[in-house]
């Protein structure tokens, strides 16, 4: 039986992979996020991504060290799972475990009854963003098509 249905491609976007995003803050970059994401998918409130986002990010920092974060939270209104990969500018504090600011995200919006399903793929970002080289691969790309066509030809060659 398959670990899981959901895959980085079925839940990410181009629209939402985003290369070399300024940011001065980690408020900043969840605002960047959530705007963006409200744009893609108008049915989705900017605000609520933007609260959820940081109310998520109270509970403890989705900063899991090495210069990654995987922000995420569940939404009423989402009907699927959304993704949005972005590389910073220049790093950010992120309250990361390991202290260390970030330039790497992963976001996931997940619906209000999210199952093991979402939990899953919160663990499958984790393993994926714990390859050094292929994070070095993703911070090296100065082009968002390329960022994205990386990242989702390291999922297939991973299958």
């Amino acid at each position: 039986m398959p670990t899981s249905t959901l895959s980085i491609e079925s839940i990410l976007a181009p629209e939402l992979t985003l290369c070399g995003v300024p940011g001065t803050s980690k408020k900043r970059i969840l605002e960047t996020i959530a705007e963006r994401v409200a744009r893609f998918y108008p049915e989705l409130d900017e605000n609520q991504i933007f609260n959820n986002l940081v109310a998520r990010e109270r509970l403890g920092s989705t900063g899991i060290g090495q210069g990654i974060a995987i922000p995420h939270c569940r939404l009423e209104d989402c009907k699927r799972v959304v993704g949005a990969l972005l590389t910073l500018s220049e790093p950010i504090n992120f309250d990361a475990i390991d202290n260390e600011p970030v330039d790497l995200l992963f976001v996931l919006l997940v619906p209000q009854n999210a199952t093991s399903e979402h939990l899953e793929l919160l663990s499958q970002l984790a393993e994926k963003f714990n390859d050094r080289s292929l994070c070095k691969k993703l911070r090296q790309c100065d082009d968002s098509d390329d960022l994205y066509n990386l990242i989702v030809s390291s999922e297939q060659e991973s299958q």
